[in-house]
């Protein structure tokens, strides 16, 4: 599978890619107010770059659990000018984290390639028409709920198969709007609207949403069912996030995202080492 953009092709039959998380907001769960002013942006997003990172995600509103919106001229005082300094001194992709038409319409205008929509279009009917005009790949990823209260006791009788059904769905739904599948890449949402349960099946079961034809992102990081497994801090969060990486290069996806890019990318070096090793003697 091959994502073009405006002026790139990312291919998604050789190797995982790597999406690094720029959250330009005060509010995040894990780094929130640490890139706020445009050094900090460019530095992060270089280090990111050396570190192997193939996408840039910027977002300017925190989807952390019970987290509150923000207006569209805040969105868009945070993220368009971080995504206008990362391409004034990168070609590298960028992706615009938002569920607003207009902020989407910026953004794009301004030099993103990819629009990561975690409402799958729900929230906004006009992001279609986004989607459309540039004829930009779409990000669309399930969420029970909103970020305010997908929380609260979530349930399913089957995760698999019911976020299986949403992308269906949702996808037929783009199609008919005129969006080419050839654009849609789809996230089964870690953490949002889901238990420690969910997500680990979620992530054992990862290569199922692979049938669908289109690529598959996770967004595992930092994630707070880690901290309930080991019972620690956002920022302690790396080196297990590494290791989900690490397994899930084997369960055909297309694109992790990840606030460490250089953990991660080391993660998959060894996974794909490992994986490849042929004919070797002791």
């Amino acid at each position: 599978m091959k994502l073009h953009l405006q002026n790139k092709t990312l291919d998604f039959s050789h190797h995982v890619h790597i999406m690094g998380i720029l959250n330009v907001t005060p509010d995040s769960f894990s780094d929130g107010g640490q890139f706020t002013v445009e050094s900090d942006i460019l530095s992060h997003a270089q280090q990111m770059i050396e570190d192997g990172a193939d996408i840039i995600d910027v977002g300017g509103e925190s989807t952390r659990p019970y987290a509150e919106p923000v207006s569209e001229e805040e969105e868009l005082q945070r993220v368009i000018p971080a995504i206008q300094a990362i391409r004034r001194h990168s070609a590298i992709p960028i992706s615009i984290d938002t569920t607003k038409s207009a902020v989407a319409s910026q953004a794009l205008q301004s030099g993103a390639d990819i629009i990561n929509d975690i409402s799958a279009l729900r929230f906004d009917p006009c992001m279609v028409d986004v989607v459309n005009t540039f004829k930009a790949p779409i990000i669309i990823m399930h969420m029970q709920g909103t970020p305010s209260d997908m929380q609260i006791n979530p349930e399913y009788n089957d995760i698999i198969a019911e976020t299986l059904a949403f992308f269906r769905e949702r996808i037929q739904w783009l199609e008919e709007a005129g969006v080419n599948r050839e654009q849609i890449i789809i996230d089964p949402g870690i953490g949002f609207g889901k238990t420690v349960a969910h997500n680990l099946l979620i992530l054992n079961r990862a290569q199922e949403y692979s049938t669908l034809g289109v690529p598959v992102l996770i967004g595992h990081s930092r994630k707070s069912f880690i901290g309930k497994i080991l019972e620690d801090e956002p920022g302690d969060r790396d080196t297990p996030t590494a290791v989900i990486s690490g397994l899930l290069t084997d369960k055909r996806v297309s694109i992790l995202r990840v606030h460490n890019v250089g953990r991660t990318h080391e993660a998959i070096t060894i996974s794909r080492a490992i994986a490849t090793a042929s004919g070797a003697t002791a």
